[in-house]
């Protein structure tokens, strides 16, 4: 695909997500869908590589946040791996403050060497687990919005996104077809980490038959400062709605 071919499926599928992006915004994604494929030959950021899935399974699903309404302010992606969805949001929302966590230096590295070379500014970059930076002063309490579409259940992705989030902030759980299972073994991880559920978003994801859903948690109570748990805990005895069996 050429890179104006791309540039045009990229600004198609975002107009029919309801989000327009000038010319010059389609042209950075396009960029840096060119610098993830380039930087993919030589380390493993994505099993994604096709143009057109690029486009339609990494930077559109990555725009469908913006049709909730509620990124804004100070924003902050756990789990980002190759900046998804988190460096997309900023290209289409430059406004936003963004930072991008993920555990792994090698992801941090090509992020940083995309924002300077597609010329993307005020990206803050954090390298280590989100348990680490949950429990900073600078972090934790001080964010507007938190996005994640990590592949972790929901009920861990509660323990690991609640604590950064102001009160009245929300998290938004970019979901699979499993959402409304895990929510149900969520709904104790959310009452005790001081969120409630406000809703459920279907996401159909331009040029394909997929559709994903966007998990939308309000944060009404402070976290307790137990959470979030070491890694090695949290997933061994995560906090999950139990249910009696009915005989």
């Amino acid at each position: 695909m050429k890179d104006s071919e791309m540039k045009d499926l990229i600004s198609d599928g975002a107009k029919r997500l309801g989000i327009q992006l000038d010319d010059a915004r389609a042209q950075t994604l396009t960029e840096y869908a060119r610098l993830l494929q380039k930087w993919n030959e030589k380390m493993n950021l994505t099993a994604i590589t096709d143009d057109r899935d690029i486009v339609t399974k990494h930077f559109l699903d990555s725009l469908t946040p913006l049709c909730t309404g509620y990124v804004k302010g100070k924003v902050i992606d756990v789990g980002t791996g190759a900046g998804f969805p988190g460096l997309v949001l900023k290209i289409a929302k430059p406004e936003i403050e963004i930072s991008l966590l993920d555990s792994l230096q090698k992801r941090i590295d090509f992020l940083g060497e995309v924002c300077s070379t597609i010329d993307i500014d005020e990206v803050d970059l954090l390298r280590d687990r989100a348990e680490f930076f949950g429990r900073l002063s600078d972090y934790r309490n001080k964010f507007d919005t938190v996005v994640s579409r990590a592949v972790a259940n929901l009920a861990l992705l509660c323990e690991w996104c609640m604590p950064f989030l102001k009160l009245g902030g929300h998290f938004l759980a970019l979901k699979g077809p499993s959402a409304d299972e895990e929510i149900k073994e969520a709904r104790r991880a959310i009452n005790v980490l001081g969120g409630k559920l406000v809703d459920v978003y279907d996401a159909d994801i331009p040029f394909t038959d997929l559709t994903h859903k966007i998990v939308v948690i309000k944060k009404v109570g402070q976290t307790p400062f137990k959470y979030p748990r070491k890694t090695a805990i949290a997933t061994k005895n995560p906090i999950r709605t139990c249910y009696k069996s009915s005989k």
